[in-house]
């Protein structure tokens, strides 16, 4: 038997170079191979001279395979290409080849084959292996228990994975990096493998994975030298990633990174370039150890000369004048030489929807057009420069479609779509659909992405295919909690992509009707003290042709007067509202078709059995409340919903009854002035009981009269906007406001639909058609007008006023849960009238929190705030309050 050929793994260098032979390799590793080869080939030349002849064609008599315990023999001898039948040269191309296409399966540490037999011209063949160790067990020195699954799951290291040299370095080069990033620039990885020795006949290696992370390498300082025009501080500040040490910098480490700080080198000099220094350029950097082990950076610059902006001329352009172009550059002659502006003007890749020329031109259909700065002269610093121009065939959008809706029926995702078949070509539209597609809350918004197909610039045609990821777009509540004195129970459903056509489709329940877009939810909650019931629709596109959505709800609560005596709740005594409301919102198209206009009727009829409460003058009785609300809203935020970067989002709503005072011939004047003298009579302790008793009764019957039908008007303003200040990092200011008025100052304001300011937002049980203001770092609509006597109240206010400063920074904004943490400031306050308003008497909190966001569950968060001033009946700043956060969106 003679060894036809033999490359195995071996720890000596000759066998590396010889088994990596299929592989990549440098020049000189590639020459030392070669040499390998040609002595084994000269060895074939002394043994060949028995039994076969050296250069002969032979025929395979067959293939056989030894040593592999992994792999079955007629899956190597396919991976080998050697045949039965086939006709080879020993030694030969054929045996090289097979030998390669083996190694390159990296599945094997040694490859050998051997003839075994020779029978005339026919040879018969064995490919002896050796499969690589498997993966047996794999410890991680260096980090915290907490860190090790993390890095086994990134790394693939699990138990019977393949032990490759490429798989340790990757591994090495992998943590290395991963650890100099967090600022550990002389992190050391080592990796040992211990042969695992035991009965089973698969090879088997225990992993130790030593990780020396040493101490985070801190920048001391950064010195510039060659620094004239501009000065150290604007130069530092210009690289965002990269800083000295500063005790007070919160948001920003002084970690070195060589990454970051290659790109801040780059961000520099662009500092330069924007103040007309276009030949700045770093002639060398250095980076020095010290002896306390931080680090000092050395930056040598050549500023240049100061350049200014010459004669701009544009040529090749027909579809806009020279004009038009110039004002949308915005670049005069004689300014100083701005080299990033000028890219940013002609074409912005930071901001797909940037007002510059290319868009200029992309927005009407020049999808093919090319734009290009050329400096022709520069003399005297004086840079002239021709903007030259290709326009190119204007694109026309041929075929449209989207993927990956699964649950989501076409229909709701195409009547979305601003780019359609025959449409010529908008990147703004593109742009547009984009965020219409992440506004619906079906697909995850970060996942959603035009992509272009089938290009063809000589026809002027494109394929847009929308690729969108759903998103669990239901929500289940199911809670209980203890408060009030009693317990809470809590079941709300929410589907928001229903399809109520399905509903008696059993085929559909998978598990509940879906895919149409409208929305249906369901809300269950009780205690012994009160109960509540509500049942919502709304369909967006009422008729299925326009954005006309059309809503519904439903509602009945019931709540018990509490009997301070048995601490329970008194069934004879109950406070019962029904509401029902009906609304139609229409998306319009001017000013812009942001805005959209809605419209709602609502009822309400509010009972009071044995009611007595100092919230109602009147314990049985009842009002009604019948009131038409009309609301302008404009919303252009991109592009989650749930997390927006950009855009504002503003609303005016206002809120009336029919004025019943102007028909229904009653003197409430008459009304007014017999109820402040009742007033009188029953406040004055001198008066026998029996007749304060008696002004007691004529005031609640005057405030039945008064609010048999409720009689207001109530205007709420909101907007906030969101921007943007670092790649994550969002600043959203917030600004509400709200009144509540009454046409007839005689018949007064209601005791109903008022604003109750303080705390966590959640309105719970509200009865009374009230809206509760979030204002964090108080405790819930604690924030009350005073009366008359300087008093506080527990009616709610008429007027409040809200302004919020919070910062946003994501944690994960994964479709299976979004998580995003906030720093706030916020201040608001609560009146009874104007001439108590005023806007800078604010009560004033600040804190910190966080949300998350799943999509069975909905929004939960919780919030840390803290308030600085006191309330009523406190001597000192209010303090500390945690607020819990539960389905809804600050």
């Amino acid at each position: 038997m003679k060894l036809l050929l033999n490359i195995k793994k071996e720890k000596d260098d000759l066998g590396k170079l010889v088994n990596n032979l299929a592989n990549k390799l440098p020049i000189k590793t590639l020459i030392k191979q070669c040499i390998v080869l040609f002595i084994i080939t000269i060895s074939f030349n002394v043994t060949a001279q028995d039994p076969y002849d050296t250069g002969k064609k032979y025929t395979i008599g067959g293939v056989s395979v030894s040593g592999s315990k992994t792999f079955n023999e007629q899956t190597v001898v396919a991976a080998s290409r050697l045949t039965k039948g086939q006709e080879i040269t020993i030694p030969g191309e054929e045996t090289v080849t097979a030998i390669k296409k083996l190694w390159e399966s990296k599945l094997f540490s040694d490859v050998e084959i051997y003839v075994t037999k020779i029978e005339g011209n026919v040879a018969y063949l064995e490919i002896r292996l050796s499969d690589l160790p498997q993966l047996n067990e794999v410890k991680i020195n260096g980090v915290k228990k907490g860190k090790i699954e993390a890095i086994i799951k990134e790394n693939k290291l699990e138990k019977g994975t393949k032990v490759t040299e490429n798989l340790k370095a990757t591994t090495k080069n992998y943590l290395t990096t991963k650890y100099q990033k967090e600022g550990f620039y002389n992190t050391k990885v080592n990796i040992n493998t211990v042969e695992v020795k035991d009965s089973l006949q698969i090879p088997r290696v225990n992993m130790v994975v030593n990780i020396d992370k040493g101490k985070k390498v801190k920048i001391k300082d950064i010195v510039i030298a060659g620094n004239e025009a501009l000065s150290d501080k604007k130069l530092r500040k210009s690289m965002k990633k990269t800083k000295q040490i500063n005790p007070i910098r919160i948001l920003k480490r002084s970690k070195y990174v060589e990454k970051d700080y290659k790109e801040d080198l780059t961000k520099l000099i662009d500092a330069y370039k924007e103040n007309g220094y276009r030949d700045a350029r770093v002639i060398s950097d250095s980076l020095i150890v010290n002896d306390d082990k931080t680090i000092s950076l050395q930056i040598n610059l050549e500023e240049g000369e100061l350049y200014k902006f010459g004669d701009i001329t544009f040529i090749g352009n027909t579809i806009y004048t020279n004009q038009q172009l110039s004002r949308m550059l915005r670049i005069n002659k004689g300014d100083t030489y701005n080299g990033v502006l000028l890219q940013k003007r002609i074409q912005d890749d930071s901001k797909p929807d940037s007002d510059d020329i290319a868009n200029l031109y992309q927005n009407y259909g020049y999808l093919f057009s090319k734009i290009d700065p050329v400096e022709v002269s520069a003399d005297n610093n004086v840079i002239d420069l021709e903007i030259r121009i290709v326009e190119g065939k204007p694109a026309y959008f041929n075929n449209v479609s989207v993927v990956g809706n699964d649950k989501t029926n076409d229909h709701v995702v195409y009547r979305m779509l601003r780019t359609l078949p025959g449409q010529i070509y908008s990147k703004a539209n593109v742009v547009r659909t984009v965020r219409e597609l992440g506004q619906l809350g079906f697909f995850d918004a970060q996942e959603i992405s035009p992509n272009f197909k089938n290009v063809n610039p000589l026809e002027g045609t494109i394929d847009m295919e929308y690729s969108v990821k759903e998103t669990g777009s239901s929500q289940i509540e199911l809670q209980g909690g203890y408060g009030g004195g009693g317990f809470i129970g809590t079941l709300g459903l929410s589907f928001n992509n229903f399809s109520i056509k399905d509903l008696f489709n059993k085929d559909a329940y998978k598990p509940i009707p879906m895919g149409d877009g409208q929305k249906l939810a369901l809300r269950l909650q009780a205690s012994q003290f009160f109960q509540t019931y509500s049942f919502s629709f709304s369909e967006p596109w009422l008729g299925g042709k326009r954005p006309v959505q059309f809503s519904t709800s439903l509602s009945q609560t019931k709540q018990f007067l509490y009997n301070y005596q048995t601490r329970r709740a008194d069934k004879n005594q109950s406070f019962n509202i029904t509401g029902v409301s009906v609304g139609l919102a229409r998306r319009l198209s001017v000013p812009d078709d942001y805005f959209t206009l809605s419209q709602a009727l609502s009822f309400q009829i509010y009972d009071l059995n044995n009611y007595n409460t100092g919230l109602f003058t009147f314990g049985n009785g009842s009002s009604k409340n019948l009131a038409y609300t009309i609301g302008l809203s404009r919303d252009d935020t991109n592009i989650d919903p749930i997390y927006p970067t950009g855009g504002s989002r503003f609303g005016i709503t206002g809120k009336l009854s029919i004025p019943y005072s102007l028909f229904n011939d009653v003197d409430y004047s008459a009304l007014k002035i017999e109820r402040d003298n009742s007033e009188i009579i029953r406040d004055n302790p001198t008066n026998p009981d029996n007749i304060r008793q008696d002004a007691s009764d004529r005031i609640a019957e005057i405030d039945q009269e008064r609010f048999k039908w409720l009689e207001f008007y109530k205007v709420n303003f909101k907007g906030e906007w969101f921007t943007q200040i670092t790649k994550d990092l969002v600043l959203r200011p917030n600004v509400e406001f709200g009144f509540l008025g009454a046409y007839n100052n005689d018949r007064g304001v209601i005791p109903f639909e008022r604003y109750f300011v303080g705390g966590d937002g959640l309105a719970n049980f509200a009865m009374d058609g009230r809206e509760v203001i979030q204002l964090r770092g108080y405790p819930n609509q604690s924030i009350q007008p005073l009366d008359r006597e300087g008093n506080t109240t527990n009616d709610g206010a008429t007027i409040y006023n809200k302004f919020s400063l919070e910062l946003r920074y994501p944690i994960t904004l994964k479709a299976s849960a979004k998580i995003y943490a906030l720093a706030f400031m916020e201040g608001g306050s609560a009146y009874n009238s104007f001439r108590d308003y005023n806007p800078f008497n604010l009560y004033r909190s600040a804190g910190f929190g966080v949300r998350i966001f799943m999509p069975a569950f909905g929004l939960l968060g919780i919030d840390f705030g803290h308030g600085f001033d006191p309330l009523f009946g406190e001597t000192g700043s209010h303090g500390w309050e945690t607020h819990f956060i539960i389905g809804q969106q600050f």
